[in-house]
């Protein structure tokens, strides 16, 4: 197996890297010894771009997904790409304007997961609009007062910082885990936390994704609609901007 550096997960502002391809497989998809793109999961989508080559002809980049562990990242170049020799270098380049906004949404998503403290039961990161899903069978919560709530959060300009845990911290501490059917990968000794607020006052819990340093960061966001999904499941939809009127 082929194991990839994830430079996103400690430094999420970078937006170039050399990198050496270390690996084809075989439907075409890159593998690099090290990269800023980050893989699909838990919601995010993975990062697009391009990987310049040293003759300065670029390759596309598509998607970006993970292949049989977490550990190896799949560039998946578009169609009709050259694909480069094992052992070249590169300069990988993400689409940056595109990750900053997955950032600044998946950063909301945790504030809103810290106003509504339910069980999670899905969510989905997107570049205007994403979702989460609660556990939650009634509600008095309107899309005006999420919206109150999650301003009040993002001016307040909090920190948002990462911190690693072990296995047995996290089992210690179950209510870290906010998501109600799919738990944080564990094998590897360590968990990763996403901790928002002086000493995580606002929010801790496990994540793999890239988001802002600073809540302001995010800019203005609403709930642009809270839905009813089943009996006991209700969905709240971010979106840029202000709340409509």
């Amino acid at each position: 197996m082929i194991r990839t550096e994830p430079l996103f997960r400690e430094q999420g502002y970078l937006k170039t890297v050399e990198a050496s391809v270390v690996g084809i497989n075989d439907r075409g998809g890159i593998i690099l010894d090290r990269t800023i793109f980050y893989a699909t999961s838990g919601g995010q989508p993975g990062d697009t771009g391009y990987l310049e080559r040293e003759d300065g002809s670029r390759i596309a980049i598509a998607a970006t997904v993970t292949g049989r562990t977490k550990d190896e990242i799949i560039h998946v170049p578009d169609a009709q790409q050259p694909v480069p020799e094992i052992g070249e270098k590169v300069t990988a380049a993400i689409d940056w304007d595109r990750r900053h906004k997955l950032m600044r949404m998946h950063t909301a998503c945790h504030l809103l997961s810290a106003i509504c403290p339910h069980p999670i039961t899905g969510a989905s990161v997107g570049e205007e609009d994403s979702r989460i899903d609660f556990d939650l069978a009634e509600t008095d919560w309107t899309k005006e007062i999420a919206t109150e709530r999650l301003k009040e959060l993002v001016e307040a300009d909090h920190p948002v910082f990462t911190r690693w845990i072990s296995e047995e911290d996290l089992a210690e501490n179950p209510s870290l885990v906010k998501s109600k059917n799919v738990r944080p990968p564990v094998g590897v000794g360590r968990v990763r936390l996403v901790c928002i607020g002086e000493g995580s006052s606002v929010d801790s819990q496990p994540c793999g994704g890239t988001h802002v340093a600073r809540t302001g960061e995010i800019g203005e966001v609403h709930i642009g609609k809270i839905e009813k999904k089943g009996r006991e499941n209700r969905r709240f939809r971010i979106r840029f901007g202000p709340l409509p009127a």
